[in-house]
């Protein structure tokens, strides 16, 4: 019995684009044991005819670029820049992961006696749960290795942004793969998703949200010993010494909080300048801030769009009260839509809710540090460790800053934090286990030992 429907709103324009089915319980465990029963075949395909299927549905996904990409500016207010690049992640990781069928290699381990060899083998079904944030990459980073390792999978998009990943299985289905290998589930997380997290027979869930959700969704699959690979929030240290080129370090600071309203587990969210520099680094970031352009994600020219929804404003905006220290802020659309302009909070305290807590909006606070050890101290001193930037000309300094960063992904004099084919996930409460790259593939399989006897 379905459990009624939801509609999905535009958050640029606050109308509503779709209306989309929300599953029931019964109806998402029916999923799973469709799934459960399409597994035997799709793992016993030859590696080389599902690298070839996977290969089909990249080509599918690139053919139905446009499309996919307009979906999400409708869908989630992305940039059509930035919502072209999406598409194009999801394309290049199933490229990616097609070559990993063939190449699903075990050892030969020397042994007395006989020969000891390893195989990797599926998990079985793999319950994929998407955010809202980034809708199509992530459906990607999840699907795409549990695929190629022989899983079955059921995805389930956020509530709001359901609809790239509809058609995402959609296309799935016209490149070939077959029915009920890879499912799209679309309903409430209360009811979908804590159904796969619950069902005896989804072997792993993949999970992408806050720390306060992946909390819970890990002590449900610990029930069951269920596998799981959390990417979970972020409160990201964008560290700027004295010798670093400080033009380009502003510049790029911009795009390294305020890409998607800061809506990004990866912001780098707490700007930490060394204190002889300050000032004029805060000179060199004003112009770079409220030049910004905000506006209709549709536009070719726009570099930021809306905020998600009506309740996501509130809580962003919560951070920034009438009496907020706001060192300078850009500008933002009037009329329909969830604008929010790009903020620049300093001075702050190190202990102020919007240095501390993952906003998750256009809002970055920025304080001074006088020394190395001092920068690695404010950086470690959160219960978050996904990524960060370090920007400095002394490669030493680098390197020592970035071994003791307590962060799984950082950048030097950049603000890049994903790449597929290198692996990505947290220290500490942001996330366990890695996505992308050769490591994810780990997190599908199970390693089976079979030692073979040759002596009486």
């Amino acid at each position: 019995m379905s459990a009624g429907t939801t509609d999905v709103i535009n958050p640029s324009t606050e109308q509503v684009v779709a209306t989309i089915a929300s599953a029931s319980a019964e109806e998402t465990d029916e999923a799973v044991a469709l799934a459960a029963a399409a597994l035997p075949a799709w793992r016993a395909v030859a590696p080389a005819d599902r690298a070839r299927l996977l290969r089909r549905f990249a080509e599918s996904v690139d053919d139905h670029l446009e499309e996919l990409a307009w979906l999400e500016v409708a869908n989630a207010g992305h940039t059509i820049a930035n919502a072209r690049w999406e598409a194009g992640n999801v394309r290049d990781v199933l490229h990616y992961y097609s070559a990993a069928p063939e190449r699903l290699m075990g050892r030969q381990i020397p042994v007395e006696g006989g020969v000891n060899v390893t195989f990797k083998e599926p998990l079985g079904v793999v319950g994929v749960i998407v955010p809202w944030n980034f809708p199509m990459p992530i459906a990607g980073w999840g699907m795409a290795p549990a695929l190629a390792a022989g899983n079955a999978v059921v995805l389930k998009p956020a509530e709001m942004t359901p609809l790239t990943a509809v058609r995402l299985g959609e296309l799935a289905l016209e490149a070939g793969l077959p029915e009920g290998v890879l499912q799209v589930v679309t309903g409430k997380g209360s009811v979908v998703g804590q159904r796969l997290v619950d069902s005896p027979l989804v072997a792993k869930i993949v999970f992408t949200g806050s720390t306060e959700v992946g909390r819970g969704i890990m002590a449900g699959c610990a029930q069951h010993v269920k596998r799981v690979t959390l990417e979970l929030g972020g409160k990201n240290a964008n560290i700027v010494f004295a010798d670093a080129d400080l033009a380009r370090a502003a510049a790029a600071a911009p795009s390294g909080v305020f890409d998607n309203a800061g809506q990004d587990c990866c912001a780098r969210s707490r700007i930490l300048v060394q204190r002889s520099v300050y000032d004029e680094f805060m000179t060199l970031l004003e112009p770079a801030v409220t030049r910004i352009r905000v506006g209709d994600p549709g536009d070719e020219a726009t570099e930021m769009g809306p905020l998600i929804s009506a309740g996501h404003h509130r809580k962003v905006a919560s951070y920034v009260p009438d009496d907020a220290l706001v060192a300078f802020r850009g500008s933002a659309p009037d009329g329909p839509g969830y604008w929010f302009a790009p903020t620049v909070l300093a001075p702050v305290q190190t202990s102020d809710p919007a240095f501390t807590d993952e906003v998750f909006g256009p809002v970055v606070t920025v304080v001074a540090f006088d020394d190395e050890q001092d920068a690695v101290r404010i950086a470690n001193d959160t219960e978050y460790g996904l990524s960060g930037s370090i920007w400095t000309r002394d490669l030493g300094r680098a390197l020592r800053t970035a071994r003791a960063v307590e962060a799984g992904n950082l950048s030097v004099n950049s603000n890049s934090s994903v790449r597929y084919s290198t692996p990505f996930g947290g220290f500490k409460q942001s996330g366990l286990g890695r996505e992308l790259g050769p490591d994810a593939l780990e997190a599908f399989t199970e390693t089976k030992n079979v030692y073979i006897a040759t002596e009486d």
